[in-house]
């Protein structure tokens, strides 16, 4: 009894408490910030996780028992995995979305807001359970189209938020190498830095070729030709717009390695798109490339499969930028720019704090390390969870919806459009970043 009391004693106070409490004592010390961000994006995770389980064959049999779920469709069999990934997605958007507004212009740890932030993750956990589940028993109605374009607007966004977390990788990955280089072994460094880029650029140039040769012909696929032209020209402009004497001259540390890592995620993007047109014939499966007929549902227009590589891609990606948002050091000025902090008296550095942690005596827990102030937007945070959520479902679903008889599901022009929109976007917001010095000279940029 006295052994169950204390353990209980130990437990219900992290249910209710921070981040602290969920560090074993053989894990590494961290700070409160760090930890929490982790903590919410093992939240999205789980998840997705479950999203996932939704498509799986089988599943189908077991979602078309909830009361209602599957009442006025012809074909349910098609159409139950897609909206259940719908629906808990749903409540994962609605559970960050909820969050963000609660957080709004929260300035420090002593905020009474900031405690439910960083802490009561049990009553959380419940919360986004709840939400998830009454999510399948909203009546069908307009909800799934509706739905089916927020996803696309909100999956539209994340895109540009996966651009300025890539050119913010981009550029303290060049800056890493750049210092290097400078302290010693120029040649090693330098040699690196050049591999990198020209592994990104040979990677790019493949799948411009693969581009040609797959999604277009000499009698049709118009649109893809124009997509492929217009981003290649769109590239080259950038990355020869980046190692300008003017350019140089405003921005030493700009150079050709940020502009092909964005030359290879507009390759992506593109190729993501051109997965999404309705026509087959300009939209091979990655089957018939490889000589193999696809006899499957999913790839007749028949289901969702998300197990694609252009499901598998994305996926990947989403996971890169999710955990390096989580585990990044919050006090770069570029990532408080992205977060939306013009407040800059409320953010401080996100570092070791190593003396407070051994006043406290607690090496192997988070450390609160802002009580003087934040070191990211909570508000700005939850919202890129928010829509992650959505980019998320779009990607499980490729993209898809279903038809007016809701009989089946297909590929829509609107979802190529914008991802196609996303890539322009993306390439000019790159070139904003290297001409902003420029045009605003009284702006200081450091």
């Amino acid at each position: 009894m006295g052994t169950t009391l204390s353990i209980m004693s130990t437990v219900i106070p992290c249910l209710c408490g921070s981040a602290p409490c969920l560090l074993c004592s053989c894990c590494p010390s961290g700070n409160n910030s760090t930890v929490t961000r982790l903590i919410y994006a093992f939240f999205l995770l789980m998840g997705v996780g479950i999203a996932c389980i939704m498509l799986m064959p089988g599943m189908e049999d077991h979602l078309k028992k909830i009361p209602g779920f599957c009442e006025g469709h012809v074909n349910c069999d098609v159409l139950v995995g897609y909206k259940a990934v719908y629906r808990v997605c749903f409540g994962m958007a609605m559970f960050f979305l909820l969050f963000s507004l609660l957080m709004v212009r929260v300035k420090s740890s002593q905020d009474p807001r900031a405690a439910i932030h960083n802490g009561f993750w049990f009553f959380k956990f419940a919360a986004a359970t709840a939400i998830t589940v009454g999510a399948f028993f909203i009546s069908e109605g307009p909800f799934t189209t509706v739905w089916f374009y927020v996803g696309m607007a909100g999956a539209f966004c994340f895109i540009l938020i996966q651009l300025v977390l890539l050119i913010d990788f981009a550029h303290s990955w060049n800056e890493s190498w750049v210092e290097k280089m400078e302290e010693g072994n120029s040649r090693c460094w330098y040699a690196a830095l050049l591999s990198a880029t020209a592994v990104n650029y040979v990677l790019s140039l493949t799948a411009l070729v693969l581009f040609y040769m797959y999604y277009t012909h000499a009698d049709g696929c118009t649109e893809n030709k124009v997509f492929i032209s217009i981003n290649m020209l769109l590239c080259i402009g950038a990355s020869v717009l980046s190692v300008l004497p003017q350019i140089q001259e405003s921005q030493p540390r700009s150079g050709l390695l940020q502009s092909s890592l964005v030359t290879l995620y507009t390759m992506y993007v593109t190729w993501s798109a051109m997965t999404n047109e309705p026509d087959r014939k300009c939209n091979p499966s990655l089957l018939s490339m490889i000589g193999l007929n696809s006899t499957s549902p999913a790839a007749q227009g028949q289901g969702v499969q998300w197990w694609d590589a252009q499901g598998i891609v994305g996926l990947i990606l989403f996971l890169m930028c999710v955990l390096y948002s989580s585990i990044r050091n919050s006090s770069n000025a570029q990532v408080n720019k992205l977060t939306l902090s013009t407040d800059e008296s409320a953010l401080i550095e996100d570092g070791p704090q190593g003396s407070s942690a051994e006043e406290s005596g607690s090496f192997n827990r988070a450390v609160d390390n802002e009580k003087d102030g934040v070191t990211y937007s909570y508000s700005f945070f939850h919202f890129m969870l928010f829509l992650a959520s959505l980019y998320i479902m779009m990607t499980l679903t490729n993209w898809y919806s279903p038809n007016s008889t809701y009989e089946t599901m297909t590929s829509r022009w609107p979802s190529v459009w914008v991802k196609m929109c996303s890539s322009w976007i993306c390439i000019a917001l790159y070139v904003w970043t290297l001409a902003a010095p420029l045009i605003l000279v009284n702006r200081d940029f450091e």
